[in-house]
Parts: structure tokens; C-alpha cells; sequence
């Protein structure tokens, strides 16, 4: 009676994602994250991580290239730690201390990476092979992915895991926050918060936000009523010109320094959305798009506190939204 239940369940919820990827006009990818072996444990020392001397490259990925960079792997992460941080809350590392980060480009649902080539020297894939989970960290979190060069890299969460390669000593964290898509790992795959919470925030967000605060929620605004906000608080907004069937975008370019996307926010982690139409969209740039609705998401670059709604309106095209993703004041 349980295994007929449970295959009916599986198969209803595979008949939803294909009827929620198909309303929105796009195909997912297939990718998926499998779970690393709790194979033997290798406890590594500092000296067992090789250094060698390398500049940050300027890839797409948004590495900083300030100053010299120290490019630094491990042959295995170990078994993983908690470190209780005054300033980041709950930050994941490897046996050694080393700061383990998530990449606001890649996703989750389905693992990818998109950090290659001088990107991934500055911030080097932490290898899968090794990986266990010590108390504070949920072994089935753990998985892996098959890079573009063949390599197994660690996921938690189903995000790829790296190090940063400024990182020269246990405790480091100085790739927290680099082009504000870079962030350390809580122990569930979600960002360590900036005011200490361990992660409580969403798989997409920007840090930093009050504790308990969803990825996707909605406030009461006086003027706008009811608007939909990010983890920061900050005011969320669609394009007219975008469209929900088939899902595409007009904000390309220069557009998104003005209009930075959401990123990917899991469903798990929001309060008065609509659900129904809730996914991520594949951009043709290769940057990941949370939507409601199959409306592709923005926040609002001249919005510099929470509360702010300065993008209300802007050329009669972008408006602040309610929790079904509808525009709030558009004619």
C-alpha cells in the first residue's frame, strides 16, 4: 500500500515539473547530483594543501582581480566542520578550516557549475572524492557533480562547493561577498549570513539579511500595499516587456546593472508567494532567473535601503509586484 502511494507521488510530482517547465515556454536540464560515498576519511593538515603562485583571472564568473592571488587545492576536503562564526553565523570548511563558498551563477535544481577556466583558479572546485559530513552537517546534503574537465566537485545542497584562492590559512573568509555573488556555505548549501544565523537565508540571495527572514517574502507597503521582497528586504519588480509564454527577457546587457536578477530561491524558503509557476529561468545570457509566474524577477540598483521603491514606475515599464506576481499600479 506505502510503494503503490509512493509511486503514485513520484510520478504526480514529476508530471508537475513538466507541466510547470512547459507553461513557462522552457526545458530544464537533466543534470543530477548524486550522493558522495562515506568512503575513508582523510584528515588533512594545512601542509597537505598544495600551493602554487597565480593571478585571478577577470572571467565571467566576477573573480576579484585586485592583487595577487594564491591558487591553493586539496587533494580531498575530509570530513567537514562547523565553524561558529561571531561575524558569518554557521560557515562550512574542510578538515583543514578552510572556508568553503557557493557561486551565485551556478543552481541547485539540477547541480551546475559555470565556474571554469580562470575562473576556477581563482576559486578552485573542492574535490568530491573524501567528503564526509561530521556532526552539525547532513551526509545526505553531500553530493557531486562531473565538471567540463571530467573532475568530481562537492556539493552541498546542490550547490558546487569551492575555495577561494586568497584563503591562505584556516579561518580566512575573504572571498565573503566578491561581486556580490560570492558567499561562504552554512552547513545546508544556503549562505552563511552576514549577521550570524547560519544560513537561514535563501539559495539566491545577497546576505546579510535579519535572521528568519524568507528568500522570497511580501511587506506592507503604505503607498504600494502589498509588495514582494527579497531576503534584504529589497523591493522586487517585473518588466513589462518581458514575457511569461514562451518565457524571455528584454533586460540583457547594461539593463542588468541597473535591474540586477533574482537569483534562485528555493521554494522551501518563501512566505506569501504563488508557488504555481515558481521556477527558474535559464537565461540566454547563462545567468539563472528566479520567477513567479513565469515572470522573470529584478531588484532595482537606485533601491539602497530596504523599503525603498525608487524603481516604481520607471519608463512605464518596471513595477513592484504582489505575491502572485502580478504589477502594482501598472495602466
Amino acid at each position: 500500500m506505502n510503494t503503490s502511494w509512493r509511486s503514485a507521488s513520484l510520478v504526480a510530482s514529476a508530471a508537475a515539473v513538466l507541466a510547470l517547465t512547459t507553461a513557462c515556454g522552457q526545458e530544464q536540464g537533466s543534470t543530477s547530483s548524486q550522493n558522495v560515498g562515506a568512503a575513508s576519511t582523510p584528515t588533512l593538515g594545512a601542509g597537505t594543501i598544495a600551493g602554487a603562485a597565480g593571478t585571478a583571472g577577470a572571467g565571467a564568473a566576477g573573480s576579484d582581480t585586485s592583487d595577487q592571488a594564491q591558487s591553493t587545492t586539496a587533494a580531498s576536503a575530509g570530513q567537514l566542520t562547523v565553524w561558529n562564526s561571531d561575524e558569518y553565523g554557521k560557515v562550512l570548511t574542510d578538515s583543514a578550516g578552510r572556508t568553503l563558498y557557493r557561486f551565485d551563477k551556478d543552481s541547485f535544481e539540477p547541480p551546475k557549475t559555470t565556474c571554469e577556466g580562470e575562473c576556477a583558479t581563482t576559486w578552485p572546485p573542492v574535490p568530491a572524492a573524501g567528503a564526509t559530513a561530521a556532526e552539525g552537517v547532513d551526509q545526505a546534503l553531500l553530493g557531486e557533480i562531473t565538471r567540463p574537465d571530467g573532475t568530481k566537485q562537492l556539493t552541498v545542497g546542490g550547490w558546487p562547493m569551492y575555495y577561494f584562492a586568497k584563503d591562505t590559512k584556516a579561518g580566512d573568509v575573504k572571498g565573503q561577498g566578491l561581486k556580490g555573488t560570492w558567499f561562504a556555505s552554512a552547513p545546508n548549501g544556503k549562505k552563511a549570513s552576514t549577521k550570524g544565523g547560519g544560513g537561514t537565508g535563501a539559495a539566491g540571495d545577497s546576505g546579510g539579511q535579519a535572521v528568519g527572514q524568507a528568500g522570497l517574502t511580501t511587506r506592507n507597503d503604505p503607498k504600494l500595499g502589498e509588495v514582494v521582497v527579497d531576503k534584504n528586504g529589497m523591493t522586487v519588480y517585473r518588466f513589462l516587456k518581458d514575457k511569461q509564454w514562451p518565457m524571455s527577457t528584454k533586460c540583457t546587457g547594461a539593463c542588468l546593472d541597473k535591474w540586477p536578477v533574482v537569483a534562485p530561491v528555493e521554494k522551501n524558503d518563501t512566505e506569501g508567494i504563488l508557488l504555481k509557476g515558481y521556477t527558474v529561468f535559464d537565461r540566454p545570457d547563462g545567468i539563472k532567473q528566479q520567477t513567479i509566474n513565469c515572470i522573470p524577477l529584478y531588484t532595482f540598483a537606485g533601491d539602497k535601503a530596504p523599503g525603498d521603491t525608487k524603481g516604481q514606475g520607471v519608463g512605464g515599464t518596471w513595477f513592484a509586484i504582489n505575491g502572485d506576481g502580478e504589477p502594482i499600479g501598472a495602466q
